[in-house]
């Protein structure tokens, strides 16, 4: 069982946070009281596995008082249940303009005069829990697709493609229309077509010969080098940014021949490097 303790400064992104662990595969309680941590976590070990990756964001909202919490910690630490603290702060200046812009008003507004003071005294009531954090991440200069990808880097499954972004490599025809999904789409309409010629006109470009006819004169090999060498460079950089699947879209006229064998031929170089990977071809079976 993964269990994880979410908590933070308020205005740090800690609500963000969960909602990625939750695309991760992880059952997310936002604002759990600390006596019900211990609770929780003896309905995930007793579980079938529905319960076995667990979030939970628990902060000042639950009382000012984190005794509590630590004497939920000691629990789990008597019942064997591994648990991990991940920390969730921003500079001052980014969580006043966060604050400013969303216009709600901190947790510790009415005990304070200011803003200011709100997340001075905020600070002071976390220092000793961000102490026992496993993982501590400042948001100050992460967009939200950049923390995604923190979290995913962090909290995905080790030896596992799980929490990579995912490569959906397509083909299509143009007389069809370009998939609206496609983040990507490339023309393979300048090469050898195989519907002129007879014996291949039936097959598709997974079958050998239709292979071996678009990439017979070297043009359908240079084009499949230099696409990989683009798709290759771009893969870890929508990674990076937090993107959680990529759609490559390789079109020709009907969708049949060499948008197919170019199409699968990347995917398979694709998976190669480690990458998950959906292939599908969309109109391989339409007039």
């Amino acid at each position: 069982m993964e269990f994880i303790i979410i908590s933070g400064m308020s205005g740090a992104g800690k609500s963000k946070a969960a909602s990625f662990m939750e695309d991760m595969d992880y059952f997310c309680v936002d604002n759990l009281p600390p006596p019900l941590i211990p609770k929780f976590a003896e309905l995930g070990m007793a579980g079938s596995g529905e319960y076995d990756r667990v979030a939970l964001v628990t902060d000042i909202r639950s009382g000012t008082n984190f005794d509590g919490l630590f004497h939920a910690l000691d629990a789990l630490e008597g019942m064997k249940c591994a648990y991990r603290i991940l920390f969730i702060e921003a500079s001052e200046e980014t969580i006043i303009r966060r604050y400013k812009e969303s216009r709600r008003s901190h947790p510790l507004a009415e005990e304070t005069d200011s803003l200011e003071q709100a997340i001075a005294l905020e600070q002071e009531m976390l220092a000793p829990l961000r102490e026992r954090a496993d993982k501590i991440i400042n948001t100050t200069n992460l967009s939200t697709a950049k923390l995604k990808g923190v979290l995913r880097q962090m909290f995905g499954r080790a030896g596992t493609a799980e929490g990579r972004m995912e490569v959906r490599v397509t083909s299509f025809g143009f007389k069809h229309g370009v998939p609206m999904e496609a983040d990507l789409v490339f023309d393979a309409r300048f090469l050898p077509n195989p519907f002129y010629v007879t014996e291949l006109r039936p097959l598709t470009g997974l079958d050998t010969g239709v292979r071996d006819h678009v990439f017979q004169n070297g043009q359908g090999a240079e084009f499949l080098a230099r696409l990989w060498e683009l798709v290759g460079w771009l893969l870890p950089r929508y990674e990076e940014e937090g993107k959680t699947a990529l759609v490559i879209s390789i079109g020709c006229t009907g969708g049949h021949h060499r948008s197919v064998a170019i199409a699968h031929a990347l995917g398979e170089k694709i998976r190669a490097q480690g990458w998950p990977v959906t292939e599908s071809h969309r109109d391989m079976g339409r007039n």
